[in-house]
């Protein structure tokens, strides 16, 4: 077995996933857990999301050889900080955080003990709380881990076995590359997202009733995204701030062109532009990274 004794900091959709993922998967693993939210701690330990719920952070990660942080990444230094005076020397401290280079940088800071290795597993849905999690939400979906060049082989290998063993494909990959791919494929969706959806029920030519009646496939699965934890993506935004602008300057270039193609009646190069998305949507359904079916596979309604 990779590790032994889990202590997961945080029992949201995450936090509650890795939890029970671990108990379907790695039975003989110990998990305890902690949340802030004493509401939360009394869901977490109805719906049984670890072994033992305990009532301070300092009392889960007790003789744990694995902590993950399932926080708002502009929560984890002080859910590190409260911890840390508990966390075992040489223990693998790690978090599920849509960022990296900045919580890597903060947790080694406040954790030197520790052999902190950021992970990021790349699943999740709009949905949060204890209620949220599911066993199921690592499966064959990537995990990304971002070690520093000094931590050791062996520490990264388990950690690796670890998120393998409940179902995910892991990746390593450097901190800062990390968070430029993620600014691209997660972060600049979402706040394309959060923009749209504000936009339209903003219009005053529009009414908010008539914005929800007539909602189409594209504006409806805009609305699904958006309707994502507004703590945790705030708090990625910031922490990714560098990756994203970045990312967004290129976007804010790329829809003037298309602005200045549907002005001019330029239909080719509308054309050429749909045709290359098209071939990365079938792309990614060959990789088994969504779902061919009509609608998405939604279930008939």
């Amino acid at each position: 077995m990779s590790v032994s004794r889990v202590a997961i900091i945080g029992l949201g959709l995450l936090g509650g996933s890795v939890g029970l993922a671990i108990r379907e998967r790695l039975p003989e693993c110990e998990t305890t857990g902690f949340d802030c939210d004493p509401l939360v701690r009394e869901r977490a330990r109805e719906r049984g999301l670890v072994e033992s719920v305990c009532e301070t952070a300092q009392d889960a990660v007790r003789d744990a050889e694995l902590v993950i942080l399932c926080v708002p990444v502009g929560a984890m230094a002080a859910a590190a900080a409260d911890l840390a005076p508990a966390l075992a020397d040489g223990a693998i401290v790690s978090d599920v955080g849509s960022s990296k280079k900045t919580v890597g940088e903060t947790l080694r800071a406040v954790l030197p003990q520790a052999i902190v290795i950021p992970a990021h597993p790349v699943a999740g849905t709009e949905r949060s709380g204890p209620d949220a999690g599911f066993a199921s939400l690592f499966h064959n979906r990537w995990c990304i881990l971002t070690p520093d060049q000094d931590v050791p082989e062996e520490a990264i290998g388990r950690l690796s076995d670890f998120w393998t063993a409940l179902g995910a494909k892991v990746e390593i990959m450097d901190a800062a590359h990390h968070d430029l791919v993620l600014a691209v494929t997660s972060h600049i969706p979402h706040l394309i997202a959060f923009t749209i959806v504000g936009t339209a029920s903003d219009l005053e030519e529009v009414t908010r009733s008539e914005v929800i009646k007539y909602s189409a496939g594209g504006f409806r699965d805009f609305t699904r995204i958006a309707a994502s934890d507004p703590t945790m993506w705030r708090d990625v935004f910031l922490s990714n701030r560098d990756a994203v602008l970045e990312t967004l300057g290129r976007f804010s270039e790329d829809l003037t062109a298309m602005q200045r193609a549907v002005r001019s009646g330029d239909g080719e190069t509308l054309f050429r532009l749909f045709e290359r998305t098209r071939a990365i949507r079938r792309s990614i359904v060959e990789q088994g990274q969504d779902d061919a079916r009509p609608d998405f596979g939604r279930a008939d309604h």
